[in-house]
């Protein structure tokens, strides 16, 4: 089986299973029954088509013209539960909207809501004590990982700048271009009392 269906297959099975499992989830769903909604995922460059029903269908091949079309980044998704974030995500060019706005909307919020509660889904198996000691400990070493990160990019651009001398430092590049506008300025003058001199002679 081809991994782009497969991964179709398991956001289908768990967008449907997360809806099944939430009577609210249900209605937002049926409110969309009917529609046809493509989301373009420019971290990956993939389109997702979901065809809504009874059920949602989740398509990586779609012939048909949908009811809305969306291309943005993942971490824009969530701002789309607001009509004046659209209007300013659009302005600054995150956001690439095509048909209806309200389906936008639905589809961002149904989403959102749909998103699993990994500490609620451990419970289930192993209680809630060791499900919250499970998914804080995972948010912790998530949250120290990308500081390290972090640190390591800033440890490395030191080193480049300052050891390696391979960049110059932020500072330096700055009153380089202070000093151009300065020698800039003079020139210009310069440029004036020149013309002025030859207007005389």
């Amino acid at each position: 089986m081809p991994l782009e269906i497969l991964v179709n297959a398991v956001i289908e099975t768990g967008f449907n299973y997360r809806i099944n499992q939430d009577s609210d989830l249900s209605r937002q769903c049926l409110r969309l029954k009917g529609k046809v909604f493509q989301l373009h995922i420019k971290e990956v460059d993939k389109t997702l088509t979901f065809v809504f029903s009874h059920q949602v269908d989740v398509l990586g091949q779609y012939e048909g013209v949908p009811d809305c079309y969306l291309s943005l980044s993942l971490k824009t998704l969530p701002q789309l539960r607001e009509q004046v974030n659209i209007t300013q995500l659009i302005k600054q060019e995150q956001l690439e909207l095509e048909g209806d706005l309200q389906l936008a909307q639905k589809f961002a919020v149904l989403l959102s809501d749909a998103e699993p509660d990994a500490e609620e889904w451990l419970s289930q198996w192993v209680g809630d004590v060791v499900a919250h000691t499970v998914v804080h400990t995972g948010k912790q070493l998530l949250t120290t990982t990308k500081q390290q990160t972090q640190k390591k990019r800033n440890q490395f651009s030191e080193v480049l700048t300052e050891e390696w001398k391979v960049f110059p430092p932020a500072l330096e590049i700055a009153y380089f271009c202070d000093q151009v506008e300065v020698v800039k300025q003079q020139v210009d003058k310069l440029e004036l009392r020149f013309q002025a001199l030859m207007e005389k002679l």
